[in-house]
């Protein structure tokens, strides 16, 4: 054994003296040693048993760094930061944070169904001295990954494809998430553009107020969305996903969509339709946007007239029924809409689920509106608006997550009390309401003050609704008389003309008579 091993260490060192005399007659002989070359490779390869493959930092023309240079390196800095001695940081534009790669001439190894490869940064120096447009023109750097060729076929066909997608995945989660808005711009003329910042919304499940088994399963949805690519290809559906958010103003409709990104790392599109020409442009936008992102149109009932281009039988008759001065302000509402934008429902709906709403993947369109009941049933369909979540008044449970996230209170003899007039009288305020009412208004000033002002609140709304409600019965009886006066009017006036009618019939009648 001893013998074997010492002739392999005499091969091994032959070669390396070899390949050291070839390295240098190459360099004083360029041209002959070109001939030689193929020998050399041959002759090497049969003793060493390894395969090499590089990745350049950039590629072609160099102008733009190599995709799969940078999901290798997002790829290894999850496992550089522990692995490597040498580390060099970097700030990557797009990126919420430092990241950490592995310094020139430094190696790490990797693990891949029980097969180890061998990763390696390096850089090359250029002695030519030109002028370049890109930065470090003199240097090369490259990664360099070595393995056995027994692990040849594991590496080309699963190893590479596993390591540009976590890469990928590293990557995307890294990246500085942006809030898009679409606003005309004076550099564009009348064609409106996505403008962008750094979304930084800090809402969260956690701090969502809502029942728990009502935000699981948002979340459940939410996750199983995210994972079902491979699904949506094979029932032929393009991978989107509808949410409707309906509710009074104030019970966390915007937040629930800033927790949604947060929770899935999405970039949010706000569409305000208003400002979007016809549905050519509104197409155009769509194309533009990214994977990964959020698609939001907030107050969908308000954003446009478009509960207006379907009506029924009932409603059309009503609206005869409308005197002048309303149907003369109906029609002016009606001009001034056509003249900001000419987007229809059509137009809409072939957004959300026509042959344009499959360019790009894994999207999610939110609609919100406080009057779920005057949206167009075609638009909030299943298919359209998967999934309708009611965010309704603040309940106790919600109260609960609203405590703790405003006072770190988990619990107080108050809690039964504010439970009472919650779930027992039925008191309705909004999260919103709520939270106003929990915020500290001073410095120091404690949980349990705060809570005692949240129930007298809670017993001033209760009066508050008693007398909306009067006042709507006063209301609605005043109404009732009023349309009974007017009946009565009507019918009188009706009468009279009848009357008048019988008279001039009878003179008439008298006076052929006459002749």
């Amino acid at each position: 054994m001893a013998t074997m091993g010492q002739l392999w260490a005499n091969t091994g060192s032959a070669l390396a003296t070899l390949m050291f005399v070839y390295t240098i007659f190459k360099q004083w002989f360029p041209h002959v040693g070109d001939h030689f070359e193929p020998f050399f490779q041959r002759l090497f390869s049969r003793f060493y048993p390894y395969i090499q493959i590089t990745f350049h930092e950039y590629s072609g023309e160099r102008f733009q760094r190599s995709e799969a240079y940078l999901g290798i390196q997002s790829y290894l800095s999850k496992d550089s930061s522990s692995r490597a001695k040498k580390l060099k940081a970097n700030t990557t534009k797009g990126s919420k944070s430092l990241v950490l790669s592995m310094d020139d001439k430094e190696e790490i190894t990797d693990e891949f169904e029980n097969v180890t490869v061998w990763w390696q940064s390096k850089k090359e120096g250029n002695i030519r001295q030109s002028f370049s447009f890109y930065p470090a023109a003199d240097e090369k750097r490259y990664y360099m990954l070595r393995f056995h060729r027994r692990d040849r076929e594991v590496i080309i066909e699963r190893y590479l494809e596993h390591v540009m997608k976590e890469g990928k995945t590293i990557e995307l989660k890294n990246r500085e998430r942006k809030l898009y808005s679409n606003t005309p711009g004076q550099n564009h003329g009348n064609q409106t553009k996505w403008s962008h910042v750094t979304f930084e919304h800090p809402a969260t499940f956690d701090t969502l107020a809502m029942e728990e088994k009502k935000k699981e399963e948002i979340k459940s949805d939410l996750v199983k969305f995210s994972k079902s690519k491979d699904y949506y290809k094979k029932i032929g559906k393009a991978w989107k996903r509808g949410y409707l958010l309906f509710g009074p103003p104030g019970t966390g409709k915007s937040t629930m969509i800033a927790a949604m990104a947060n929770f899935l790392e999405y970039d949010v599109y706000d569409l305000e339709l208003t400002t979007v020409m016809d549905n050519t442009q509104l197409r155009r936008l769509l194309i533009e946007t990214s994977t990964k992102s959020i698609i939001v149109i907030e107050d969908i009932d308000c954003s446009l007239n478009l509960t207006g281009q379907r009506k029924n039988k009932k409603e059309e008759e009503d609206e005869d029924g409308d005197d002048k001065e309303a149907i003369e302000k109906k029609m002016m509402k009606n001009e001034g809409d056509k003249k900001e934008s000419k987007v229809t429902l059509s137009g809409l709906l072939n957004f959300i689920d026509g042959l344009w709403s499959a360019c790009g993947g894994e999207r999610i369109i939110v609609f919100t509106t406080n009057f779920v009941d005057k949206l167009d049933p075609a638009l909030i369909r299943k298919g359209r608006m998967d999934k309708h979540i009611e965010m309704s008044y603040c309940g106790f449970e919600a109260f609960k997550v609203l405590a703790k996230n405003y006072l770190d209170v988990v619990e107080s003899e108050l809690f039964d009390e504010i439970k009472r007039l919650l779930e027992v009288e039925e008191i309705k305020m909004t999260p919103a309401d709520v939270g106003e009412n929990l915020l500290p208004k001073s410095e120091g000033e404690e949980g349990e003050t705060c809570l005692r002002r949240l129930i007298e609140a809670l017993k001033e709304e209760k009066e508050e609704a008693k007398r909306r409600v009067e006042e709507e019965a006063k209301q609605k009886k005043e109404e009732e008389e009023e349309k009974k006066r007017r009946k009565e009017k009507k019918a009188e006036k009706e009468a009279k003309e009848e009357e008048e009618k019988k008279k001039k019939k009878k003179i008439e009648e008298n006076g052929d008579a006459e002749h």
